[in-house]
């Protein structure tokens, strides 16, 4: 059904309701209308990485680990499985006429919001740091969800609208002041390319941006999403956003008003029961009728768009065992293997043969801890493989032997219900071994959304410090003085400053992020050989000691790998691999208005065949602004076959490599252009530690 079709039923439909019906179907939980034949519906549903809070889904890895993977087209894989899911669902619970809240084809995702800070705790559930790598990754993951049919197969939205990373505690008040340049160069850039590609909704941030609620502003909903990009589908506040308008924001006096002027400014759709009061802002002439008949016409177009009023209902014979079946399982496993970040390789320590007759120790707090493999906004995988089991699945002739040792966070010498021997256990088993894997990080009961957390580490789900928590940097020094040979996994949302101790005597560090139910399975396959890591950093890893800007500063001055002024850990777009890959015979190959596309070579000289992540980044000079570092601009997968020499082919899209002015103009930079192809970063930190190099071009 095409949206012009769509929205003609859509205002048949809404015209034969009243006025307090169209009032009642503008929050997401919608009641039914029963004289109309129509049923309640619930809009809130969530689908980060596999459908969420529903009862048995596929798990996949976290929105991290899927941008670690650089490669767009696996991650619509993804969300093409996630719907199917969905429909799956769908379907059942239409059966069985269950229509509560989870069980409906609009989700709240995918998360395109930048993560600029490394504290932010949800910023494990966005694409990283870089504009282009999280419009990519957002669009397809939209296009996956969405489906390429005559209906929706499920309706994907673009959160939060916009200039919105934190700090949780402040998010219902906070007023996030950001520059016409950073907020076009940096914070909507993802937003704009989600919209244009398609995505039918969009969700407003709980905060302000430059003094305006973003379920109420005219500059960010009318001026931009709706005149300027012409958004034709619905908008949704975040849940409470509407009341935050009054009773947090104090941008006006009653619940009325501030229902009454989000709906004016083109929010459609309430999470939560802020627009109960439309019917008193009815009354008081705060809205018309055709206010709130647009806003109903809006929400019924989606509706029809995915075939909820079809007499033959469209992808109903989507089957129930397509949960988290076999083949999504196998998909999963993939997925992970290709978020695995290798950071260090001492020796080409990795990988170890998988017929080793050794003991091996895994020890550390989410050595066996499942929570660790789910993240955030997850569902309930069928099968779940931790990181110890994984390598006892895999390293089958290995003695294998376990040890918590820590909690995530605390000192256990002073943590009721541990005892202070435990530690000293992890130790004594990493004595006893010839290799330890020390399996160090966090989980979400300690970053997250607005958590009921505070301690030293962690403040309503956002990190105070950017190192391991103290019991785990005791635990790693414990095991670093009992074990020679020690490989340490680090599964988190951000990145993790694991200190300096470690990076240096620890034989190999990877960093995994959240890696769904199979995680532990892909790891053991990256440690064993059986596949090559190529998972890239999607932020940047500061050192603890790197001078971050004020978590309440919304400037990108000193921030991400763009605007850095400090060396960091490890760049933007590092990841180590067993292959050895070099590249040659970068060239311009043809140019038009829009696109510029360019040949090259890679060569794998290695023994290893695997995946190889291509890069493009831009540096230029402007006399009349200042510039990025270096701007990510393509990306592109290649599977390389050992002593393989490959000549392919990569477009880049010219918005990516234009110049931002102050006043967020993006123009066609005034000075040179140079372009870097690679498998990281040109960055000095990245050429330092990265064998193989980049190759420059210059454009005329």
């Amino acid at each position: 059904m095409n949206i012009s079709l769509a929205k003609q039923k859509a205002k048949e439909t809404v015209s034969k309701m009243t006025v307090e019906e169209k009032i009642s179907q503008l929050v997401f939980n919608s009641p039914a209308i029963e004289r109309l034949n129509i049923k309640e519906h619930n809009w809130w549903n969530e689908a980060a990485h596999g459908i969420a809070r529903a009862g048995t889904a596929t798990v996949f890895p976290g929105p991290m680990a899927l941008a670690a993977t650089f490669d767009p087209q696996l991650i619509k894989r993804v969300a093409d499985a996630v719907s199917d899911e969905a429909r799956a669902k769908y379907n059942k619970s239409v059966q069985y006429d269950d229509r509560d809240i989870y069980k409906g084809l609009t989700f709240w995702t995918p998360n395109i919001n930048i993560f600029r800070d490394p504290r932010w705790g949800r910023g494990q559930e966005t694409f990283g740091e870089d504009p282009f790598l999280t419009s990519e990754m957002g669009k397809s993951y939209v296009h996956g969800l969405q489906g390429d049919g005559d209906f929706l197969k499920s309706a994907a939205c673009a959160k939060h609208f916009a200039a919105h990373s934190g700090p949780e505690k402040l998010r219902h008040s906070f007023d996030a002041k950001v520059s016409q340049k950073d907020l076009w160069e940096t914070y909507l850039p993802a937003f704009e390319q989600t919209v244009k590609s398609g995505v039918i909704g969009v969700m407003g941030a709980y905060n302000r941006t430059n003094g305006e609620p973003c379920c109420a502003s005219p500059s960010l909903m009318q001026d931009i999403l709706f005149d300027r990009w012409n958004f034709k589908g619905y908008y949704v506040s975040d849940c409470g956003a509407v009341a935050d308008i009054c009773n947090h924001h104090k941008y006006v006096d009653t619940m009325s008003q501030a229902a009454a002027i989000a709906l004016k400014c083109g929010c459609h759709l309430n999470c939560g029961q802020a627009y109960k009061s439309l019917i008193d802002a009815y009354e008081e002439d705060l809205v018309t009728e055709q206010d709130i008949t647009v806003a109903a016409e809006q929400l019924y177009t989606v509706r029809y768009l995915l075939g909820e009023f079809e007499k033959c209902r469209p992808y109903s014979d989507v089957p129930y065992n397509v949960l988290d079946s076999k083949e999504h399982r196998a998909l999963n496993v993939e997925v992970a293997e290709q978020g695995v970040v290798l950071l260090e390789n001492k020796d080409n320590f990795l990988p170890l043969d998988k017929n080793m007759q050794k003991t091996v120790a895994v020890v550390g707090p989410n050595a066996m801890n499942i929570v660790a493999l789910e993240g955030n906004y997850n569902g309930y995988a069928s099968e779940y493989i931790t990181l110890a089991d994984g390598i006892r699945r895999v390293f089958t002739n290995a003695d294998i032997k376990v040890e918590r040792a820590v909690p995530i966070i605390g000192d256990i010498t002073r943590d009721i219900g541990w005892d202070s021997n435990h530690m000293k256990n992890g130790a004594a088993v990493a004595s006893d071994a010839d290799i330890t894997v020390l399996c160090l990080g966090l989980d979400r009961t300690v970053e997250g959304e607005e958590l009921p957390v505070k301690n030293d580490f962690s403040d309503g789900g956002d990190r105070k410090v950017l190192t391991l928590p103290e019991g785990q940097q005791k635990l790693a020094k414990l095991v670093l003085e009992n074990c020679e040979n020690v490989i340490v996994i680090v599964t988190s949302g951000c990145a993790i400053d694991i200190g300096r101790e470690l990076t240096e005597k620890a034989k190999a560090v990877l960093q995994v992020f959240y890696p769904g139910a199979m995680g532990g399975l892909a790891v053991a396959n990256v440690l064993s050989g059986e596949v090559s890591p190529s998972g890239k950093l999607p932020v940047t890893v500061y050192k603890a000691e790197n001078s971050i800007p004020d978590f309440e500063d919304y400037s990108m001055k000193g921030r991400t790998y763009r605007f850095i002024t400090e060396q960091p850990m490890y760049s933007f777009g590092y990841g180590l691999s067993y292959l050895d890959c070099s590249y040659s015979d970068a060239v311009v190959l043809s140019e038009d208005e829009q696109t510029i596309k360019l040949g090259f070579a890679v060569e794998n000289k290695s023994s290893f065949s695997g995946n190889e992540k291509v890069q493009v980044y831009a540096r230029f000079t402007d006399s009349r602004t200042v510039t990025p570092n270096f701007q990510l601009c393509a990306v592109k997968n290649l599977y390389i076959k050992s002593s393989e020499k490959i000549k392919d082919t990569i477009c880049i899209d010219k918005y990516w490599i234009k110049a931002v002015l102050n006043d967020g103009t993006r123009v066609e930079p005034d000075g040179e252009i140079e372009l870097f192809i690679g498998n990281h970063q040109p960055d000095s930190r990245s050429n330092s530690i990265c064998k193989s190099k980049v190759q420059k071009i210059k454009l005329k």
